[in-house]
């Protein structure tokens, strides 16, 4: 037998669809996150502002993607520096 947790009522679903309806990360996926930065500053400037060498040293989207999913911290760099340019957009 299997079970759709989307129609167990959420007392029961470990992960409700309104999990973190306040939080503007959530059920956004970190290559998006990323490929906006990057349409947004360009790796140049992204390489200045958080200052990782998968941005300043032949960067590409795979590379950053393996190491921020590695690394926490940096992780949440480039998610602070995402929700600064979308806070600087509006």
């Amino acid at each position: 037998m299997t079970f759709n947790y989307l129609f167990i009522p959420s007392k029961y679903n470990p992960f409700p669809l309104e999990h973190q309806p306040n939080n503007p990360l959530h059920g956004l996926r970190l290559d998006t996150i990323l490929e906006q930065l990057v349409a947004h500053y360009g790796w140049e400037e992204l390489g200045e502002r958080i200052t990782i060498r998968c941005f300043t040293h032949d960067p590409s989207i795979k590379s950053c993607l393996k190491f921020l999913r590695k690394t926490p911290w940096a992780r949440e760099r480039v998610e602070g520096l995402y929700l600064k340019m979308l806070q600087d957009t509006k």
